[in-house]
């Protein structure tokens, strides 16, 4: 029988699991990047939508049964729901059988990009090179950012800069990675600022006082991508294995 989002889902139940994770939130953003529905989810978990909409917004500890056929709807696995690899780094899964390495072509790249997410930026730290992950946006054919007056990301303006954004998907060992390098400059124009403040996703996760806006031109574009016969990239979006929208292996 499904379940129900009736008094306390699985709470008090044999194998109920409890955990300190957003579990709801985590569902929520694993069925968002797949591009499926509630109802989608609920059908192949063998559930309600109703109940799957109550997880997603409300504070529940379902079973490990149901944990399980829910992940195995998301394409995932119960340690990533309810935030069991959260502090692991990306790609600690095993190596998949017989994968694809293969080329992305310059459109591809900009689909996988999509609009923004989280990246990083190459610069110099005390004369040697160094990575920082930052947050993101595309404007138009440039890539933006915001960093702080005077840190080290934002020495990377007036020199050919080095951008990479990438998607790890662990359950089934497959993934993604998008490199651009091309002429880095600050934005300095009063109506230029307000302009990509007003189209900006999100502030910077860092937080403090991140106002200078850095923008890249790309000159040259590559990518890189890793398939597994089989594997949920395969299988959906566009199905021709290729994200239709950029958002279905969008970074964090």
């Amino acid at each position: 029988m499904p379940e129900q989002p009736g008094a306390s889902p699985g709470r008090g139940s044999p194998g109920a699991v409890r955990h300190r994770s957003d579990l709801g939130r985590r569902v929520a953003a694993r069925r968002e990047e797949l591009g499926l529905t509630r109802e989608d989810v609920a059908a192949r978990a063998g559930s309600a939508p109703g109940y799957l909409q109550y997880l997603e917004e409300r504070s529940a500890a379902p079973g490990i049964g149901f944990l399980l056929r829910l992940a195995d709807a998301l394409e995932t696995t119960v340690a990533e729901l309810i935030g069991g690899t959260a502090d692991l780094p990306p790609g600690v899964g095993e190596a998949a059988r017989c994968p694809a390495f293969t080329a992305l072509s310059e459109a591809e790249c900009r689909a996988f990009l999509s609009t923004h997410g989280v990246g990083r930026v190459a610069a110099t730290l005390e004369g040697e090179p160094a990575v920082f992950p930052v947050n993101y946006m595309v404007d138009g054919d440039l890539v933006a950012f915001r960093t702080a007056p005077g840190s080290v990301t934002a020495t990377v303006a007036g020199r050919t800069a080095a951008f990479e954004v990438d998607h790890i998907d662990c359950a089934f060992s497959e993934g993604w990675s998008v490199l651009i390098t091309g002429e880095a400059r600050a934005v300095t124009a009063g109506d230029q600022v307000e302009r990509l403040e007003r189209a900006a996703h999100t502030t910077p996760w860092a937080g403090g006082d991140r106002n200078l806006w850095i923008v890249i031109t790309p000159h040259r574009i590559t990518g890189r991508r890793i398939l597994v016969p089989g594997g949920h990239a395969g299988r959906d979006r566009t199905g021709d294995g290729h994200a239709g929208d950029g958002r279905t292996g969008r970074a964090p």
